[in-house]
């Protein structure tokens, strides 16, 4: 059964090229309610903890580097369906394959700087979402 929270960042890139109102904006107004938000930077330490599961790949360092070069708006998001919901709002991580009027086709520059991380899954929305908002009760 679908969850009715998931989790997301505005990553280094689309907070640096001021689109954080308007992908908020975005997020509102296709339904979604935000249960919480803040802005806040990953250590070098906290973004090796977040991507650890990428810790084998080859853009592992590259990602790591990117994630704690700059400020993140990291929220929580109600919405039944919710993981599904967003993933199709934010669209493909290739903002080149992303379907017109998606956050990334709107925003990100690149594969790599794509504006917007998105949970794949409910148990990941939770892990995530807890990740980054400890010791509060968001699932």
């Amino acid at each position: 059964m679908a969850g009715n929270r998931t989790f997301t960042m505005i990553k280094p890139d689309g907070v640096a090229n001021g689109h954080i109102g308007a992908i908020l904006e975005k997020i509102s107004g296709a339904g979604f309610r935000i249960v919480s938000l803040k802005m806040t930077q990953l250590t070098t330490a906290d973004a090796e903890a977040f991507y650890a599961v990428h810790a084998e790949r080859p853009f592992y360092g590259e990602l790591v580097s990117y994630m704690s070069s700059g400020p993140i708006v990291a929220a929580i998001l109600e919405k039944e369906n919710a993981v599904e919901d967003f993933r199709t709002l934010i669209g493909n991580t290739d903002p080149k394959k992303a379907d017109p009027g998606t956050i990334r086709a709107l925003y990100a520059t690149d594969i790599s700087a794509n504006a917007v991380h998105g949970s794949d899954s409910d148990e990941n929305a939770m892990i995530e979402g807890n990740f980054h908002f400890a010791g509060r009760e968001m699932f």
